[in-house]
């Protein structure tokens, strides 16, 4: 099935900038993944010209294949295991406030990768102290213990994105778990109550807006508190068409909709992801938290140091 045709207003800034020269230097030369090049997102120029990036651990090979993903799918390498040094060492380098880690799915692995999302926040912590790390991580096929090893290195933001509604898990996430998806974030907040959870889904799927709702209401009783909306953009004629493009308006629909849900904090738009204005959505989920009554603390402010 063909994807419809690009609606005008939805344009993408050709990356162009000196700053997106020299991270895309800095990238090669530390041998480094991210998700901005892999998954080909659309926001590649204006994040790298402002300097800021999402960092992929684990390779750049993916085990799993989610019908809307440009990464790579087959058998990973050899686990790199200087890779969090070279990351820290690079967020050092670019003066990042806020660091955004990721990761492709390493299934294959006993703990999913799970002990090098802790190392690279613990290098990071100890070559930028005054750096804040949010976590995109996979589902860990929901093992709690490899859950606990991220939590245990204490990330500001922990965001696992549900993607899609239900009905269309096995077309886009074939071999994700909705409710998985949903334990996770919930058992990311038991484990810690301080941290900040996030989520991310992508519309024009095929999805009708009533699914939609019920995702942030499900999103909203497991704790999570920020939500991110963007609509899918099909990367290549190989994967998911794209079914509907959303109109900006809806999207302002959609995020009063989910504030009125309860979610502390919402991004929404044509070009939202997880990570498009991170740091932004950082400080400002931890302003939204703090006037609900709920303070999101680093890990120092919340040992009293």
């Amino acid at each position: 099935m063909e994807s419809l045709p690009r609606p005008p207003w939805l344009k993408v800034r050709f990356p162009a900038s000196e700053r997106f020269g020299e991270l895309l230097a800095l990238m090669r030369e530390s041998e480094l993944h991210t998700v901005c090049e892999e998954a080909r997102c659309p926001n590649i120029g204006e994040c790298w010209g402002r300097g800021t990036a999402t960092f992929m651990i684990l390779g750049d090979t993916c085990t799993r294949s989610c019908g809307f993903c440009a990464v790579k799918t087959g058998r990973p390498g050899v686990l790199d295991t200087d890779e969090p040094r070279r990351v820290a060492l690079a967020i050092r380098r670019m003066g990042l406030r806020h660091a955004v880690i990721t990761s492709v799915n390493r299934d294959e692995l006993p703990d999913g990768g799970a002990r090098m999302f802790a190392e690279t926040i613990r290098w990071g912590r100890r070559l930028s102290p005054g750096t804040t790390f949010e976590v995109l991580i996979p589902d860990f096929k929901g093992d709690e213990a490899a859950l606990a090893v991220v939590m245990a290195a204490e990330p500001e933001i922990l965001n696992h994105n549900m993607e899609t509604v239900p009905r269309l898990y096995r077309e886009v996430r074939p071999q994700a778990v909705y409710e998985r998806s949903l334990r996770v974030l919930r058992r990311a907040k038991e484990l810690d109550p301080g941290v900040v959870t996030k989520s991310g889904v992508m519309v024009g799927l095929g999805e009708r807006v009533e699914e939609l709702y019920e995702v942030f209401r499900d999103l909203v009783a497991n704790g999570v508190d920020v939500l991110t909306v963007g609509q899918y953009l099909r990367p290549t004629p190989a994967h998911l068409p794209v079914r509907r493009y959303y109109e900006p308006g809806e999207f302002e629909e959609l995020k009063a909709a989910a504030l009125g849900m309860g979610f502390r904090h919402v991004e929404a738009g044509p070009l939202v992801r997880s990570s498009y204005h991170a740091e932004e959505q950082a400080v400002a989920a931890r302003r939204d938290t703090a006037e609900g009554g709920m303070i999101a603390l680093t890990p120092r402010e919340r040992r009293g140091e």
